[in-house]
């Protein structure tokens, strides 16, 4: 089998993140409209706030510290340590990646008047990240057979991270989508390394419907989100401009945000396709 997609993926995940950082950080537009998907929140219900503040007031350090000790149990349990390291690998990588480059590589300069937490940089966001690796290592340890049961409860918290990120106004968009590209290249940087080593074993077995259906679930809510944010963005923009309503931009950017995380979640699925 051909796995000269590890590297295509993983260019491909630097090179979304970078034109991500460009178009959204280093123009006035994107600024602006990121600006103005922050100031819709304010219109958004308490409840919807509160929900996305209780969900990433759950991610910590010992969260994570825990998730890291469940992969890797995971994979001590199959005693298949090549995978284990690999695992483990994406989850503390990503982290070490995406801290450097908010903190010390990528400056947001001032191209728009802003005040207080809109003039920080916050890309890419390390919670997204953290969820996004985290569903990234599972695929990687959990056998093939038990896959889909681990997607069932790890994908949609996934996904809904990145959302939430944006409603608790702790990140904007580009954070967000910047942080998918990273997380799915550091991936299939650790996959690149297991299938060197030999480690990658082609499962062979009977189809699993019960995962086909949550996959094509999933495939369906990815387009339908992408296809909201268009029309959420593309229509007001085009009328209104800049000026366009911030509660619309909002809800655009979510939309946007839940079809990245999908369909980043989604193409290293389809790399891992009857891999065990």
């Amino acid at each position: 089998m051909n796995y000269r997609r590890w590297p295509v993926v993983a260019a491909a995940g630097f090179v979304f993140a970078a034109v991500v950082y460009v178009l959204a950080v280093l123009t006035r537009t994107g600024q602006t409209i990121e600006n103005a998907a922050l100031r819709g929140v304010d219109q958004d219900d308490v409840s919807e706030t509160d929900a996305a503040w209780a969900a990433l007031g759950q991610i910590t350090v010992y969260s994570l510290a825990a998730a890291v000790l469940a992969v890797a149990l995971v994979g001590v349990l199959r005693k298949r340590w090549d995978l284990t390291v690999a695992a483990v690998s994406v989850i503390v990588a990503g982290q070490l990646v995406v801290q450097v480059l908010k903190r010390f590589v990528l400056p947001r300069p001032a191209l728009v008047e802003v005040t207080g937490d809109y003039a920080h940089n916050s890309l890419p966001s390390g919670h997204t990240t953290i969820a996004m690796t985290v569903l990234f290592a599972a695929v990687i340890v959990v056998p093939w057979k038990w896959r889909g049961v681990m997607l069932f409860f790890v994908l949609p918290w996934a996904t809904a991270i990145g959302q939430y990120t944006l409603t608790a106004k702790w990140h904007r968009l580009s954070d967000t989508l910047a942080a998918d590209g990273i997380a799915l290249a550091v991936a299939a940087l650790a996959s690149l390394w297991l299938q060197r080593k030999g480690s990658l074993q082609v499962y062979d077995g009977p189809r699993r419907v019960g995962r086909v259906v949550l996959v094509v679930f999933w495939s369906l809510v990815a387009a339908v989100s992408l296809v909201l944010g268009v029309i959420l963005w593309g229509v007001p923009l085009a009328r209104q401009g800049l000026d366009a309503d911030e509660w619309v931009v909002y809800l655009g950017a979510g939309s946007f945000a839940s079809a990245g995380s999908l369909i980043a979640a989604l193409t290293f699925l389809a790399c891992w396709r009857r891999i065990g």
